[in-house]
């Protein structure tokens, strides 16, 4: 089943001016001394005035200006924990200024201390305060989820006040009223001009409305006018290969709201499966180190690079997990790819040990699929019944849809049409995984039959679906006497994508050669393998650095089929053409591939089924050559959750243990077939 995908970002917040950094500060005597420390603000280092005046703390810790400028200081770095701690120290020391109970409440507020927040916001009774402390009370309650304690603070502010109407609009939005939420935002901008808050959060609401067109418009404004106003944030220059310096996580960056702009348009492009579109966005925004990074930029990183990092996706779904609060969405895909990646055995562990709060997570068919998931390994008829449960909802709801979606045209409803057909292609989203587990049972056990028949009983919903229409390709192909059924289904995906032919999955590529040779049709076959190759070499030719595999993955089915039809002249000739050049087509999965057709060419010589001439055996034996020359760093296996701790267990045993790469393998299996040709 497919992750939740990318979060968006911060959910709108209420219109308590949290951003703007305490002001009134204290001012220490001229000097010096003084003139550092206040250019040092003035240019925007903070840290090292935090540096210089936490030392001078230890000697003064009751110094109302350390104290102050400290506060001030952490408040602008982002860290609220230590600006709160220094307000705290104020309000014992001079609990006659009531400003630094506001400050104190406010860096609380931005810790996510919202209990202790509302408790200091009591204690405030100054009316020059009171306006403020309102609107920070206000957004306390919204945080808690407190919607009703919200509305009643929010409904004391003048009418004429825009932050009332900015307040009344994320209401709106927390309760799912999503159109007339993006309204009063829009309005707001419209009183209060442009601000990068108020963007972002019409833009949210048009992504959530999957109005992506008027929602990558607001996140193009937010991103051009950060650019402008703030060239210093470095916008765009890691994606160029500039080397940069971390911005750090700045007040002014969170006052251009970029991180979250680059966050949401990273989800959009996620969610249109553009997915160099999403990881060039999160690479565009504000360079920072890893250790820098907010839960929302890691958590979206995890995500787009999990196909070619998803060791590095598992740590930092793991890390997510182990802050307070966590990203709700870390916890559902972390299970979710734990299932994909089948460490069934993980996720059983993750979803015991969060037993408690699973519940709240996890919407309810997402948790019954999860359960029929993990049941699979043990008992598969339960879970294949568990999975068709759900799936009948499913298609239950389809079906009301289909229905709802036919009244509507017949009462010419454009309005409800358009909501109607959305609802349906979310609900046929949330149905084609639990399909797919249910096919893939009767796939492990190689009854291809039994998941054509599952994949035709959903034909009435699916049969416009790319998902569907590709796994019913898939099993037509593996049936052997199907191939040509199979190419009606591999054609249109490949001509869909045929000017950007390697954006079409190579074993797609690779199955339709297949199909055409098995049907006579070589013709196509080479047609299609020139095409690739001429994609590939022009890829090569742009970056020279980038590897491409869909010709070396064509030519290892190629070769592997005609392996296993005991032609291994032609098949192995194939397969060792797969893998040249070496230095970019050689890798872990190919090597993989490759090597088991090997083992069988070894297990039919050494029965004496077959003979070799001498010109296939010197072959054989320069691949080998080659593999060990280029193989040296390229690990024979890989586990996506730790490569190594799998192999080592202790020091004194590494030191006994066989390099497992593939040159140390291609080593072994050329004296094994030299044996065997003597």
């Amino acid at each position: 089943m497919t992750s939740y995908g990318p979060r968006t970002g911060v959910a709108p917040t209420t219109s308590y001016r949290a951003g703007a950094a305490p002001v009134g500060l204290f001012q220490i005597p001229d000097g010096k001394y003084t003139t550092t420390i206040y250019s040092f603000i003035r240019d925007g280092r903070y840290n090292d005035v935090i540096k210089i005046l936490s030392n001078e703390l230890n000697t003064a810790p009751e110094s109302l200006p350390i104290l102050s400028l400290l506060g001030y200081c952490y408040y602008m770095v982002q860290d609220f924990q230590e600006s709160s701690n220094c307000y705290e120290q104020l309000t014992k020391y001079y609990p006659e200024n009531e400003a630094y109970f506001l400050y104190y409440a406010q860096s609380l507020f931005r810790a996510g201390q919202f209990v202790e927040s509302q408790k200091v916001c009591a204690q405030i009774d100054h009316p020059d305060y009171a306006d403020r402390v309102l609107k920070l009370q206000a957004a306390i309650k919204y945080a808690m989820d407190d919607l009703d304690g919200c509305r009643l603070l929010v409904e004391h502010a003048p009418a004429n006040d825009p932050d009332r109407l900015v307040n009344e609009a994320c209401l709106l939005f927390k309760e799912g009223n999503l159109e007339d939420a993006c309204v009063k935002y829009q309005e707001a901008l419209k009183i209060l001009g442009y601000r990068a808050e108020l963007s972002y959060n019409v833009a949210l609401c048009h992504y959530l409305l999957k109005q992506y067109v008027p929602a990558l418009k607001y996140i193009a404004d937010i991103i051009e006018r950060g650019i402008k106003e703030h060239p210093e944030l470095g916008v765009g220059m890691a994606t160029e290969g500039m080397e940069v310096r971390s911005v750090g996580n700045s007040q002014v960056l969170h006052e251009t709201y970029l991180v979250e702009a680059f966050n949401l348009k990273a989800a959009i492009e996620y969610q249109l499966k553009n997915m160099e579109a999403a990881k060039e966005a999160l690479t565009d925004m504000p360079p920072r180190n890893e250790e820098e990074l907010d839960p929302v930029t890691l958590h979206n990183l995890a995500l787009v690079h999990m196909e070619e990092d998803p060791a590095g996706g598992f740590e930092k779904l793991s890390f997510l997990l182990q802050l307070v609060p966590a990203p709700p969405e870390a916890f559902s895909n972390l299970l979710l790819l734990y299932i994909k990646y089948d460490y069934a055995d993980f996720a059983a562990d993750l979803l015991a040990e969060n037993a408690q709060v699973a519940g709240s997570l996890l919407e309810p068919s997402l948790y019954d699929y999860i359960e029929a998931m993990l049941l699979r390994q043990a008992s598969p008829e339960e879970a294949y019944g568990k999975l068709d449960d759900l799936a009948n909802k499913h298609m239950e709801t389809l079906r009301r849809l289909t229905k709802q979606v036919q009244e509507a045209r017949q009462n010419h409803d454009e309005e409800s049409i358009k909501r109607l057909v959305n609802e349906y292609d979310e609900a046929t989203e949330r149905y084609i995984p639990v399909l797919m587990a249910q096919a893939k049972i009767y796939w492990d056990r190689e009854n291809y039959s039994m998941v054509e028949k599952i994949f035709r009983k959903s034909v009435e919903f699916c049969n416009e679906h790319d998902v569907w229409k590709l796994n019913v390709a898939h099993v037509l192909f593996m049936q052997e006497s199907k191939y040509k059924e199979a190419i009606s289904f591999y054609e249109p995906i490949v001509k869909k994508q045929f000017e950007n032919i390697l954006e079409v999955p190579a074993i797609v590529l690779a199955n339709l050669c297949v199909s055409y040779i098995m049907t006579s049709q070589n013709e196509e076959a080479e047609e299609l393998m020139r095409k690739i190759e001429k994609e590939e070499e022009r890829v090569a030719f742009e970056d020279a650095t980038k590897r491409t595999y869909h010709l070396c993955i064509v030519n290892l089915v190629i070769g592997t089929l005609y392996c296993s039809k005991g032609n291994y002249e032609f098949g192995i000739s194939r397969i060792m053409k797969s893998l040249e050049p070496f230095n970019r087509k050689l890798g872990t999965d190919t090597w993989y591939y490759a090597k088991r057709c090997f083992v069988s060419l070894f297990e039919m010589l050494a029965k004496h089924m077959i003979l070799l001439k001498d010109s296939i055996f010197q072959e054989i034996l320069q691949f080998f050559d080659n593999c060990e020359l280029h193989g040296r760093d390229i690990p024979a296996a890989v586990n996506a959750l730790d490569a190594s701790a799998a192999n080592v267990q202790s020091s004194a045993k590494t030191r006994h243990q066989v390099k497992r790469d593939v040159s140390s393998e291609a080593r072994l299996l050329k004296s094994l077939f030299i044996r065997l040709y003597e």
